[in-house]
């Protein structure tokens, strides 16, 4: 069943126009006709059966019937990821969306080699996600920081996994099996890993777990994704799956 996010409000009744990108996946890609039937959702009202009400030189619209199903949220669960290469940040996006991190935070750290990136990417590869894996909600993708301001405001309300690869970390699901909290983000750090000075800070910061995630040095989106599983496996969504 095609899936698109919309950022309308959707209720019985109403209609939503499709975005140009949109309309040509529905009717050119997909080959959707008149009255041929999606599934429609905005991250607020649920998911929702939709129609294709017009297809014209006006454009598509698309007629809203029924709620699917009701809005849910997953866990409280934050990926903070230093800057990568443009490829590998993207599969990053992509699997956060796909393993139910509800935001991705880019941070810039000491040993990053890349300055910056491009949010309204970032962001339609987690919509694109989402639509395909059938969360009713997109991660939100923040604007890169630098890590320095983010430890800086770090209040310890939040629990954080920091994948050390360094060493002197718990294996993680030694780490995890003992370890509680609703709210959580994980860490995971450049090609060059972090720091001394980083190390230190993140250690320090209330609520923050280091983690080992095995005897070998993994690349960041590698990290990201083994972390992501490992930690929906034992205390996210996955357990009630």
């Amino acid at each position: 069943m095609i899936r698109l996010f919309v950022p309308g409000d959707l209720k019985a009744g109403g209609e939503v126009v499709p975005s140009a990108d949109q309309a040509h996946y529905l009717t050119t890609v997909m080959r959707l006709g008149l009255d041929d039937e999606l599934r429609v959702f905005n991250g607020r009202d649920g998911e929702w059966r939709a129609r294709l009400a017009e297809v014209g030189k006006r454009g598509r619209r698309l007629r809203i019937e029924a709620r699917t199903r009701a809005q849910s949220a997953g866990p409280d669960l934050d990926l903070i990821v230093a800057l990568v290469k443009r490829p590998r940040l993207e599969t990053i996006i992509e699997k956060a969306a796909e393993l139910g991190a509800r935001r991705v935070r880019p941070v810039v750290t000491e040993r990053s080699n890349v300055p910056r990136a491009n949010p309204a990417r970032l962001t339609a590869i987690a919509v694109e996600a989402a639509e395909q894996t059938g969360r009713l909600d997109v991660p939100c993708i923040h604007d890169p920081e630098r890590l320095d301001r983010l430890v800086g405001a770090w209040t310890g309300e939040r629990r954080l996994m920091f994948c050390d690869e360094a060493g002197g970390a718990a294996p993680v699901l030694t780490a995890l099996g003992e370890a509680s909290g609703q709210s959580w983000s994980i860490l995971i750090g450049p090609e060059g890993g972090f720091s001394p000075r980083e190390r230190a800070l993140v250690r320090g910061l209330p609520g923050a777990l280091p983690v080992s995630l095995g005897p070998r040095i993994l690349r960041a989106d590698t990290a990201a994704i083994c972390a992501l599983g490992l930690w929906q496996a034992m205390l996210g969504d996955w357990r009630g799956a």
